[in-house]
């Protein structure tokens, strides 16, 4: 499958176990799960088994149940995995991740319940566009993916919320609702445009094309920076508390 064929930057050819792989989208599943990274190295201990803990529940509750989920939703990566196989994906993941949470809100805090329980309703009503899809929009994504994150991992290792957490939340959030700014007209161009015409007039006379190319590739350019900034920031505060 030629790159500009694909339906996201990160699709292998449909098919088998690359299906699998394209189901996780992994940049942005690594940049979210940097959010959990990056804040336990903010918090006042270092707590690397509740990190590890933390970083599991939230790559099976998002990279693979809500990735699902999406999937499930009319198939917008067109991979081939029947559609009974992605709804178990999705129950036993996301299952297994508010167990995970349940586990850590009876051995460290019980205030965790509540983080849980809040993840368990964002995952449904943001990929299953519940209530008519007005938990699907840009804002909260940002919320959903960028700050819950965050601010459940930072509670997670410190038992309580501080200042510090709650401006890494805006980081994380601001950051997210720009992922998703970006992505939205790519996932448009890649999958409903089948072609683009036009042409750029410049001062000096000369002319460029506009393609359907063209148009894609600043956005997915910053898209890949930003998913490699995010995970080596994460790389790097956890190396500095290790």
């Amino acid at each position: 499958m030629s790159a500009e064929a694909r339906l996201a930057f990160y699709a292998l050819a449909p098919g088998g176990w690359r299906d699998y792989v394209t189901l996780l989208h992994p940049p942005y599943t690594l940049w979210h799960l940097s959010y959990v990274a990056i804040v336990a190295a903010l918090a006042p201990d270092w707590r690397p088994d509740r990190l590890a803990l933390t970083l599991v529940a939230f790559f099976l509750a998002v990279g693979i149940g809500a990735h699902a989920l999406d999937e499930l939703n009319g198939h917008p990566l067109e991979t081939r995995i029947p559609d009974r196989t992605l709804g178990g994906l999705a129950a036993v993941s996301i299952a297994a991740a508010i167990g995970i949470g349940i586990g850590g809100a009876v051995v460290y805090d019980r205030w965790l319940l509540g983080f849980v329980a809040a993840g368990a309703f964002i995952v449904c009503a943001y990929n299953l566009e519940l209530l008519g899809g007005r938990f699907h929009s840009d804002l909260w994504f940002g919320l959903a993916w960028g700050s819950f994150p965050l601010l459940t991992a930072y509670f997670a290792a410190a038992e309580r919320l501080r200042w510090e957490a709650v401006l890494a939340a805006a980081f994380a959030g601001l950051s997210s609702y720009a992922q998703r700014r970006l992505s939205t007209p790519v996932r448009r161009l890649r999958r409903r445009v089948v072609s683009v015409s036009g042409t750029l007039e410049l001062e000096d006379g000369t002319r460029e094309s506009v393609t359907r190319e063209t148009l894609i590739a600043g956005n997915e350019a910053a898209l890949r920076a930003l998913a490699a900034a995010i995970v080596a920031l994460a790389v790097a505060l956890v190396v500095l508390r290790a």
